[in-house]
């Protein structure tokens, strides 16, 4: 197996991850489009690290304007084997209360109008998100947020709803009345992409707020919201630290195939493949487009 390389996604309030050594900033083209922002490259320990914030810096881009593609798409080119998102959401459950971190497991997709996928016409692939989760990084997350004696429960499904605005009270208590445990407006498409170019993938949900179904605690607004932001971020930066200096020098395969999820996946005949769009497939598919 490769080198195993982090990759860390920062959300809302996380611009930066302190403590890397070796640093560098390196800004990669995609043939996507502009990712969020440089990448930060450094280490922790003996383990690679590759960062890059959501939003950008200042946080300037909105959840619907993300360029997912090209934000995994650089992930990958930069060799990240193993991607640990953090963001911020609100909760659905009185027990998953503002400061908690949640290790999710499953994802409801709620979003519209976003580019979901790095295939199309010319190269058609399907590839199974059923676990989307890594379940052997969820279990590194969650022995590093025991190590660092932070409060956390482990799984969980999360709804994205495409945002910006928060949510009416209708569909907070649908969601609510569905089951689902929290809700965010990045997790998707970023998770599905990542399964595509067959990088591990995790989410730290990070949670700041009950939405707006809670009596007592009324509706979401954004000062709030910061004000849990703020007192997360030194928890994230311990968690990824930890994550990072007990991480596997190799890459482990993923026990949800997310290490070769596109063996078997392109049902596009050769001959019928688009050449300007496996160009730009290189990296993502590359692997398993020069096998065929």
């Amino acid at each position: 197996m490769s080198e195993a390389v982090l990759g860390i996604i920062g959300g809302a309030g996380i611009y930066d991850l302190p403590g890397l050594t070796d640093l560098r900033a390196e800004r990669i083209s995609s043939p996507w489009g502009e990712p969020s922002d440089v990448l930060r490259i450094g280490r922790i320990g003996e383990t690679k690290i590759v960062f890059m914030p959501r939003h950008g810096q200042g946080h300037a881009i909105p959840p619907s304007e993300i360029n997912y593609r090209a934000n995994i798409d650089v992930m990958k080119r930069a060799g990240v084997t193993d991607l640990v998102s953090l963001s911020a959401c609100g909760s659905y459950k009185a027990e998953l209360y503002p400061g908690l971190f949640v290790l999710v497991d499953q994802f409801v997709d709620r979003t519209s109008g976003r580019a979901g996928s790095f295939f199309g016409k010319g190269c058609v692939a399907h590839v199974s998100v059923a676990r989307p989760v890594g379940p052997a990084l969820q279990a590194r997350l969650a022995d590093a947020a025991t190590a660092e004696g932070l409060s956390f429960v482990r799984g969980g499904t999360l709804v994205t709803m495409e945002g910006p605005q928060f949510s009416t009270y209708a569909e907070s208590m649908t969601y609510k009345n569905l089951g689902y445990d929290l809700i965010g407006m990045t997790a998707m498409p970023e998770a599905k992409l990542a399964r595509e170019a067959e990088i591990t993938y995790a989410t730290v949900a990070m949670v700041t707020d009950y939405d707006c179904w809670h009596e007592e605690h009324g509706p979401v607004d954004v000062a709030a919201v910061v004000k849990v932001l703020h007192e997360n971020a030194d928890k994230a930066r311990r968690l990824v630290a930890r994550l990072a200096a007990d991480f596997p020098a190799q890459r482990v395969p993923c026990p949800a195939g997310s290490h070769n999820a596109l063996d078997n996946a392109i049902i596009t005949a050769s001959d019928a493949r688009d050449p300007a769009l496996l160009a730009k497939l290189d990296a993502v598919a590359g692997r398993i487009l020069k096998a065929s």
